[in-house]
C-alpha cells in the first residue's frame, strides 16, 4: 500500500442498469426470484459500491496487491429500473493497518437507492491465492 491511500479520498463511478442486473436473474433456477419485478438486485448494488471503492483504491496499491470486501452494512432504500443510471460515490473513511473502511452511497437520478459502510482489507494476491489453493485441496475441490 502507498502512503497515499488516506482517509478523506473519495471516488464516483456510474454504471447504466441492464437487465440482466435486476432480481430474476440473480439466481435463474430460483422460482420465488423469477416472479420478482426487473429492479436493480441488492446485491447488485451492493458490487456495485465494491467496485467503486477498488477503483479509489486502484492507484493507491502496489503491484501484485489487490482488496477483498470483508463487511457491509448498506441499506437498499429505492427500486432502480433497467436502463437508470447509477451513481455510485465512495469515501474513505478510515485506514488501520491494511483494513479500510468506507462511506458507500449510490443515486439513480430520482432517488437515493442505497448507503452505508464497507470494509476491504488489502491483500497480496500471491499468498491470497495460494491459501485458497490450499483450502481446495483440503476440501478436495482443488
Amino acid at each position: 500500500m502507498k502512503p497515499s491511500l488516506v482517509p478523506g479520498l473519495k471516488h464516483k463511478f456510474i454504471y447504466k442498469v441492464p437487465v440482466e442486473k435486476t432480481v430474476p436473474y440473480t439466481y435463474r433456477e430460483a422460482a420465488e426470484l423469477q416472479s420478482m419485478p426487473e429492479v436493480f438486485a441488492t446485491g447488485f448494488m451492493i458490487i456495485l459500491m465494491e467496485w467503486t471503492c477498488t477503483q479509489l483504491m486502484a492507484p493507491h496499491l502496489d503491484a501484485g496487491e489487490g482488496s477483498l470486501g470483508t463487511h457491509v452494512d448498506v441499506s437498499h432504500l429505492a427500486a432502480t429500473l433497467p436502463g437508470m443510471s447509477v451513481t455510485a460515490e465512495a469515501e474513505l473513511a478510515s485506514v488501520d493497518g491494511r483494513r479500510l473502511e468506507f462511506s458507500v452511497r449510490a443515486h439513480d437520478g430520482v432517488d437515493l437507492i442505497g448507503e452505508g459502510r464497507h470494509q476491504r482489507a488489502v491483500v497480496t494476491w500471491d499468498k491470497f491465492k495460494a491459501r485458497v489453493a490450499d483450502k481446495g485441496r483440503l476440501a478436495g475441490v482443488a
